[in-house]
């Protein structure tokens, strides 16, 4: 069930009053209940993968609580291959098949993997991961094992962030279950208004700059220069306004019943480097490889060259968890090239900056600096976006060439300029933009609100409201990162 449907709000709102209704005793099986409706949605038959998962570790986690020594390990490896081994299978069967044909096709020998053809289920990356901290969890003696199953079975399948975050960890979120949350009007609207902005990145911002990003990516050889330059950046504007419109509404949903789940962005376009940006983007992913891969590899606590080696695993990692395609691994690796190189850079360019007296300019320097890094993580966006290594090389190659400023017209109007008015456009990245700036500068914009009289507050949300009703897209455009 997508979030930006009309299914959802008759869900959302059924849920949510039944939830106020029952008893507390009852509230988790409706929240489990409903979450199967939820996920099903999609493809029914894949709640048994669910399952299968969630018996799995469930058991592993009681085990693992109650043994000692080599004990623990082994049921925390037993885990662990069930969780990777259902990603495997579903995830990355396809793509291990073609390699391996590609690699004897040479050798003239047949490949032994037979070609299966495997859907993906739906947010198969996001609760595979949240299933796995669980088990790390229990194993560290950070958390401790939940003994009630359907309680554990909600933390996997809690619907707010079932098919696309955030990775929550057990201790955030498996004691909210026992909680008792009331009728609070003030949080009610808290959540509502999270709610009301996520629908406006997506569906207002990120679902329109699609008609001008898709086509330039999925037609690449159709388009040259400046077209590809718009459609990078256009690009780049939606996976933010989708996921983080996404994340909006999540977090809007789950507050509104009274559940606390983490940010998982932090205005990551307004980071001065590509590591901070990894600080401010997908937190909830991004802190779950740090804790559970880096960190074990040895983090920054061993040698220079050793450092690089876990930054570029972490981060080929961090590719392939997107997507098994190359292009999502050459994504991960060219994130992870930002990051080393920019480590050794930094005495150098902390140096020249200090020699042109960029140094006695601190928000010139801020600004530049905000501005190299918005390119870079766009650059990577090339590889994460286009469809196969083909597409995207052809957008390297072609996206400096035939620039003629003369015909910026008639590139707009290819893009889809023509349907989406200009003014529009700029006037909707505007209010992202003041909003992104304001709290990044200024502080929260719920406090700017607050003192503001009920009329303009409650003119601003209608004006909100009815730009969803006006000029959002209502083709249910599926998420991005559900296909994760």
């Amino acid at each position: 069930m997508l979030f930006n449907s009309v299914e959802f709000i008759f869900f959302f709102i059924t849920v949510t009053t039944l939830y106020f209704i029952l008893p507390q005793a009852y509230r988790w099986i409706l929240l489990l209940l409903s979450s199967c409706v939820f996920y099903m949605f999609f493809a029914p038959v894949y709640i048994l993968i669910m399952a299968f998962t969630i018996i799995i570790d469930y058991y592993a986690g009681l085990k693992i609580e109650r043994s000692a020594g080599k004990n623990r390990l082994l049921y925390l490896i037993l885990s662990l291959i069930a969780n990777i081994g259902v990603l495997a299978v579903f995830k990355y069967y396809s793509f291990i098949t073609q390699n391996v044909s590609w690699l004897l096709q040479y050798s003239e020998k047949e490949n032994p993997f037979p070609v299966l053809s495997i859907l993906l289920p739906i947010g198969l990356s996001f609760h595979t991961f949240q299933a796995m901290s669980y088990t790390i969890e229990v194993y560290r003696g950070k958390q401790k094992a939940e003994h009630h199953f359907g309680i554990y079975a909600l933390y996997v399948m809690f619907y707010p962030q079932l098919v696309a975050g955030p990775i929550e960890r057990p201790q955030n979120i498996l004691h909210q279950f026992y909680e008792k949350h009331t009728f609070d009007f003030q949080r009610i609207c808290q959540g509502l208004k999270l709610m009301l902005w996520g629908f406006f990145m997506k569906m207002v911002i990120a679902d329109n700059l699609a008609l001008i990003a898709n086509p330039v990516f999925d037609n690449a050889h159709h388009y040259k220069g400046l077209a590809i330059i718009i459609a990078i950046f256009a690009f780049t504007i939606q996976i933010f306004c989708d996921f983080a419109g996404y994340s909006s509404i999540a977090l809007g949903a789950a507050k509104v019943m009274g559940f606390t789940l983490m940010n998982n962005f932090r205005r990551p376009y307004l980071a001065e480097s590509v590591s901070e940006f990894w600080t401010r983007w997908h937190i909830s992913l991004s802190t779950w490889f740090k804790d559970y891969v880096y960190i074990t590899l040895g983090g920054n606590k061993v040698g220079a060259y050793k450092w690089g080696l876990n930054i570029f695993i972490v981060f080929m990692l961090s590719g392939l968890w997107h997507g098994a395609n190359w292009t999502y691994v050459i994504w991960g690796i060219i994130h992870a090239m930002f990051l080393i190189t920019g480590k050794f850079s930094s005495p150098l360019r902390a140096k020249i900056a200090k020699t042109i007296g960029l140094t006695n300019l601190p928000i010139l320097n801020r600004f530049l600096n905000i501005g190299v890094t918005f390119s870079l993580v766009s650059f990577a966006w090339i590889f994460f976006r286009a469809p196969d290594l083909d597409n995207a090389l052809y957008m390297l190659k072609n996206m400096f060439t035939n620039w003629h400023l003369n015909d910026l017209k008639d590139t707009l109007n290819l893009l889809g300029f023509g349907r989406l008015p200009k003014t529009r456009i700029v006037l909707f990245l505007g209010i992202l933009l003041f909003e992104q700036l304001y709290q990044e500068y200024f502080g929260s914009l719920k406090a700017l609100l607050t003192n503001q009289p009920m009329t303009v507050r409650w003119g601003i949300y209608f004006i909100i409201l009815f730009s969803i009703f006006l000029f959002g897209a209502y083709q249910e455009v599926r998420f991005i990162y559900f296909q994760f």
